[in-house]
């Protein structure tokens, strides 16, 4: 696809979100599409006076925003959701060009910012609290949730719209301004959601009732993410990356004795029992481990295969993985797009190649469609059969490369699955019930994601979202995921005439 072509449709995209043309060229940040390589726009960075100015006009939304009823907040969401209804389908392209997922994909993460906009709806009449039982007579105690304050939101390139929206639909009707830092690499899919709100915002009622700074988007690099970690007016930072990066933030924000929401690294396993049904394995794992070109943090990097039926699944996998359709991920039977840049395809490759020094055995890898796109990076997924979980098993490396191991014992294999510092989704596929059990008790997997017959890739909203160790113990989405973006509060009700203290403690003077 010629540079003319992908500029002239990112430009019409943007022009339909309303998004004037003089925004993609008076900058001074390049984006380029993964597709081909091609720059599409030049966008203004924002400084940190900008960002502080962002955050200040957040605080004085917050003022207004939080005294809004959270049904009424529910309602902008809704208003939200039939943009995103109406303009799914440009959205999704414009996720497919500058992210380079196949545009199955890239509606696909539309739609799941309109789930969590419905979920986000109902929930703004289910913010409920407690009553508490007070061991005092004539006394009630009440737990409440109110709103928390502006919330700084960093997301990365590989999911560029939904991540960002499962916060903003809870943040918004949890009564929390957003301030959003979008990867560097997809800034222009922020601008597009950020002005379908705006239109949502809009519709929402009279101009008295909106408070300006209510949704935000920083343009910028890391030091963004870190002025937004550093600064005490964001009660909350939701950071999702790596885990380096997350190494880097929470700190940041643990010192000003902020709360962190952090979704970082997963490096996810499945283990395949003798008694699987191997069609319905093979299908999922051929989606976990090569869908967004092994750009997901739920994609599937290690394989633990039964010895009775390991050489049956890899060499189904080998014919399965050879007829994968890799290219352009806006034309239509593509399944695997193109890696975000040259930095990826060199991990990748660098991390092949230690595979083969620890012994591995390596079947695709090598970039393809060079020829076509010299300055796009698509690869053939790699399968790699490794002697054993060595020390480069245990790193994830952000790319298709699924690492297949062998296991005789399900104790075993579910040691070797837990041995690694990540903890986000993990899989098993079994038809033994007594398998299934003791990979979701609690001497099973240790990840936050644990599904049986089914791959650890494609998560609904309804449940909360996130992982345990290196993966950072966030929990975005779904469940009771909304108590992050709130406060609690706990209050007593004396409405007797005493005033007994708790733990029967006496403390009385003579008061004549």
């Amino acid at each position: 696809m010629s540079e003319k072509t992908l500029l002239h449709q990112t430009a019409a995209l943007l022009g339909d979100f309303g998004i004037a043309a003089e925004t993609l060229t008076n900058g001074d940040l390049p984006v380029a599409s993964p597709i081909d390589g091609s720059r599409i726009a030049t966008i203004r960075r924002h400084g940190r006076n900008d960002l502080d100015g962002m955050i200040a006009a957040a605080e004085r939304a917050f003022l207004r925003w939080r005294e809004v009823p959270a049904p009424r907040r529910g309602e902008l969401v809704r208003l939200f959701a039939e943009q995103l209804r109406r303009h799914k389908e440009a959205l999704g392209r414009l996720v497919s060009i500058e992210a380079g997922k196949i545009l199955e994909e890239g509606q696909g993460e539309v739609q799941e910012m309109i789930d969590i906009c419905d979920f986000a709806v109902g929930l703004s009449r289910q913010l409920y609290g407690r009553v508490i039982a007070s061991e005092r007579p004539g006394h009630r105690m009440i737990e409440s949730w109110h709103p928390l304050g502006p919330v700084g939101i960093i997301t990365a390139f590989n999911f560029p719209v939904a991540v960002w929206s499962w916060n903003a639909a809870i943040a918004l009707v949890c009564g929390d301004p957003l301030i959003w830092k979008p990867s560097d690499k997809t800034p222009l899919c922020s601008l597009a959601c950020n002005a379908l709100l705006g239109r949502a915002i809009e519709r929402f009622g009279m101009p008295d009732e909106f408070p300006r700074g209510l949704s935000q988007v920083a343009i910028g690099g890391a030091e963004l993410g870190e002025a937004l970690a550093d600064d005490r007016r964001l009660p909350l930072v939701s950071a999702t990356g790596s885990t380096r990066m997350g190494g880097m933030v929470g700190p940041r924000v643990a010192r000003r004795f902020g709360r962190t929401l952090l979704e970082l690294g997963g490096n996810n396993g499945m283990i395949v029992a003798p008694s699987a049904d191997l069609d319905l394995a093979l299908r999922a794992i051929l989606f976990a481990a090569v869908g967004t070109a092994g750009q997901r943090c739920t994609s599937l990097r290690r394989l633990f295969v039964h010895d009775d039926i390991a050489d049956t699944l890899l060499d189904r996998l080998r014919h399965v993985y050879a007829q994968v359709k890799i290219g352009n991920p806006i034309e239509p039977g593509t399944l695997v797009g193109p890696l975000i840049g040259e930095a990826a395809f060199t991990a990748m490759q660098q991390a092949l190649e230690e595979a083969r020094r620890d012994g591995g055995q390596v079947f695709g890898g090598e970039r393809v469609l060079a020829d076509r796109w010299p300055d796009a990076y698509y690869v053939r997924p790699a399968l790699v059969e490794m002697p054993g979980q060595s020390e480069l098993v245990g790193r994830e490396t952000f790319a298709p490369i699924l690492y297949v191991m062998r296991y005789r014992d399900l104790d075993e294999a579910i040691a070797n699955h837990n041995a690694v510092p990540q903890g986000l989704a993990s899989s098993i596929f079994t038809t033994d019930l007594r398998e299934a059990e003791r990979f979701t008790s609690a001497v099973g997997s240790d990840c936050g994601i644990v599904n049986v017959n089914i791959g650890p890739s494609g998560a609904e909203i309804g449940g909360a979202f996130g992982g345990e160790k290196e993966t950072g113990g966030g929990r975005e989405a779904g469940s009771d995921s909304w108590k992050a973006y709130m406060r609690r509060m706990t209050t007593t009700i004396n409405y007797s005439r005493q005033l007994p203290l708790a733990q029967g403690i006496r403390f009385e003077v003579d008061a004549s």
